[in-house]
């Protein structure tokens, strides 16, 4: 694959790491990078901020002189990126527009490529399989807070690769990588971008916000695709700090250097160490976390394993025994019939109940775990719960789907009553049950984290209210 690479002001300069990796992460994934030839510097906010037609004709002059080599562009600094993409939907919507840019920049542009940012082309260029067979140092035991901010997902109309309020394609290739995403509600707030210069008063308090809502999420680390985003979150740190008189000790990655660790590079190869905010020692300490992870999981199996053939065991005795007992009691049913005949049949109905009366705990469970928003009798839930088990000893691959289409079809019942279980403020849960209604790929994501992980399953459904509440806030600011 060959792409036309526009490094922007940053990634030469003040975002150096992030070049060196970015063309890193190129080699590794056999992406072929052509620097396109006398680029300028796309305008940014400062060009935005100035005048209409300059914002557009600065993006559209180096997209007309990668139009010229029929290549599709790669923008890895979100800021560029998004300048790209705004000119391109304007120069495909807006005729006369087009014309006073060609004029400007004096070069045909009709926009025929596209502009791709380095999340779209991991995940839907390359392909996160791919990505898979290239990791030789899995990224265990990392738990990392994916960190988009503003520009990267909005526009919609502009941008449109991901979803803009809950984005999941970084989170995808950390999990690809090995690490853990955490769920956080931060995840697209802007960081304050030049406040932190102009109005640190402001700006600060927002890198702040992010910051500490990202640590309270439970995150180590902070991943970014922006340079303006690390330089506020790395460079301005201390500024941060003492502003709020609080350590903020979390160090923040750029998403390429982080898949070139995971493919084998050291952290220095792709300039980890020139980081402001110390970096290299959380990665040095990931091989032993792991380590302690894998083995206090395997403790976990080994116990649950001896629990499970315990309890076969114990169901084995009390299996023979029944039958034991049963087989007297039909001996003796048939010594005092003297009838061979009719004893038989006695025999079978009485099999017949006892397979009867063993399953019936399990579809009880089953049961109850469909109509979770059914706050019944204390004794039917119990019953249920003791059932659970045995559902889940079942070697059956389908079991767990069945489980999660369950939970899906709760929430398409009673969404209210299921939101009540993951939020206990009223007025939160009503609005999560509002926000995941008609919605099937929030429905089919909280269904799928409650059956597996209700932590998770309560982080996200608290990420979607807040998400929407900002939503609701902006729309009346407006």
């Amino acid at each position: 694959m060959k792409l036309a690479y526009y490094p922007g002001c940053s990634l030469d300069g003040s975002a150096i790491e992030y070049g060196l990796s970015t063309k890193r992460t190129a080699e590794l994934l056999g992406v072929e990078l052509l620097e396109i030839e006398d680029w300028n510097c796309c305008g940014a906010t400062s060009g935005h901020n100035t005048n209409k037609l300059l914002s557009l004709a600065l993006p559209a002059r180096n997209l007309a002189l990668a139009e010229k080599t029929g290549l599709d562009v790669l923008a890895p600094c979100a800021a560029c990126y998004n300048r790209f993409r705004n000119t391109e939907h304007v120069v495909r919507h807006d005729r006369k527009m087009q014309e006073k840019i060609t004029a400007v920049i004096e070069m045909d542009y009709a926009a025929s490529n596209q502009t791709l940012s380095i999340l779209e082309l991991i995940v839907n260029k390359v392909g996160l399989e791919k990505l898979r067979e290239k990791v030789s140092q899995p990224l265990k035991a990392m738990k990392a807070a994916c960190y988009y901010g503003c520009l990267l997902v909005r526009p919609q109309e502009h941008t449109g690769f991901d979803d803009n309020e809950d984005p999941r394609s970084m989170d995808l290739i950390m999990q690809a990588l090995g690490a853990e995403s955490v769920e956080w509600s931060f995840k697209t707030e802007c960081c304050g971008a030049a406040l932190a210069t102009s109005r640190p008063d402001v700006g600060y308090r927002m890198i702040y916000e992010v910051i500490r809502n990202a640590r309270e999420a439970g995150a180590e680390c902070l991943v970014t695709a922006c340079p303006l985003c690390m330089m506020n979150l790395d460079m301005r740190r201390r500024g941060v700090e003492k502003a709020f008189n609080q350590r903020l000790d979390i160090p923040v990655y750029y998403i390429t250097e982080l898949l070139a660790i995971a493919c084998g590079d050291s952290p220095r190869d792709v300039g980890v160490h020139r980081h402001f905010v110390e970096a290299e020692s959380y990665l040095a300490s990931l091989p032993e976390k792991a380590a302690r992870i894998e083995a206090e999981e395997a403790a976990r199996l080994e116990a649950e394993q001896a629990k499970k053939a315990a309890r076969a065991a114990q169901a084995k005795k009390a299996a023979q025994d029944k039958a034991k007992k049963k087989e007297a009691s039909e001996a003796e049913a048939m010594a005092k019939a003297g009838d061979e005949k009719k004893a038989a049949p006695a025999a079978e109905a009485a099999a017949k109940a006892e397979t009867k009366e063993k399953a019936a705990p399990a579809v009880e469970a089953a049961a109850t775990l469909a109509e979770v928003g059914d706050k019944g009798s204390k004794a039917a839930q119990t019953q249920a719960q003791a059932a659970v088990p045995a559902i889940a000893e079942a070697d059956d691959d389908g079991a767990l789907q069945k489980k999660i289409n369950a939970m899906i079809k709760a929430w398409e019942k009673s969404p209210e009553k299921v939101a009540a279980r993951l939020i206990e403020d009223e007025e939160r849960a009503a609005i999560l049950a509002q926000v995941v209604s008609g919605d099937e790929k929030k429905t089919a994501r909280l269904a799928e984290l409650m059956i597996t992980d209700k932590d998770k399953a309560a982080k996200a459904a608290e990420a979607f209210v807040t998400g929407e509440l900002k939503k609701r806030q902006k729309a009346q600011e407006s």
